[in-house]
């Protein structure tokens, strides 16, 4: 399937344990004005994906200063969310998690964004959508490969300076880093000081 950056989110209306353990009906538009850190994972009960699960959650202050809504979903049943969220974690659950987790029990929403595997689980999809419901960046990851929360936090800062600035973001930028003007002219003073003369 081709990329989904540059395009409109796939949107979709799913049932979601929400925060507070609560069963709700999520629809993704509702988020428009907010940015969106989707992400996909495999299974409930398996291994890698509580360690992600977690990690978004531990870093959820983050991503509420940066505007970002956190959506995780996997093929499994609101049912099936709420029973791991009820597990301890020391008995292979993921406890009290601060942002939705979303049902995709009939697969319709891993197929739009293509991440689905022919077996029936989700690939390790992430999506970043920004406050108009456009995907910004998305990075897919095979099942034993987990992700670095600290660079989907990386990504959403390189968007918001971008979009604030008009500036873009070199390898490696992070927040408080130089940035570069994208024209040759203005990229000088970038590589000059990255690189220094090359006289």
């Amino acid at each position: 399937m081709a990329h989904l950056v540059q395009q409109v989110a796939p949107d979709f209306t799913a049932q979601a344990v929400m925060p507070d353990g609560s069963f709700k009906e999520l629809k993704l538009s509702d988020f428009r004005g907010k940015y969106i850190i989707l992400f996909f994972y495999p299974l409930d009960f398996t291994f890698v994906c509580p360690t992600e699960i977690i990690a978004f959650s531990d870093a959820i202050d983050e991503f509420e200063q940066r505007n970002v809504q956190v959506i995780g979903a996997s093929v499994d049943s609101h049912y099936s969310h709420f029973a791991w969220r009820n597990t301890p974690r020391d008995a292979g659950g993921i406890g009290a998690i601060k942002y939705p987790l979303v049902a995709d029990l009939n697969k319709k929403i891993s197929e739009s964004y293509g991440v689905l595997l022919e077996g029936g689980v989700a690939l390790r999809g992430l999506f970043l959508i920004d406050k108009e419901g456009v995907v910004r960046h998305e990075l897919i990851n095979d099942l034993p490969l987990g992700r670095n929360v600290d660079e989907a936090i990386r990504v959403v800062d390189a968007l918001q300076f971008h979009e604030q600035n008009g500036e873009v973001c070199p390898a490696n930028w992070k927040k408080g880093a130089k940035s570069m003007k994208a024209d040759p002219e203005g990229s000088k003073e970038f590589f000059t000081t990255a690189y220094g003369s090359s006289a």
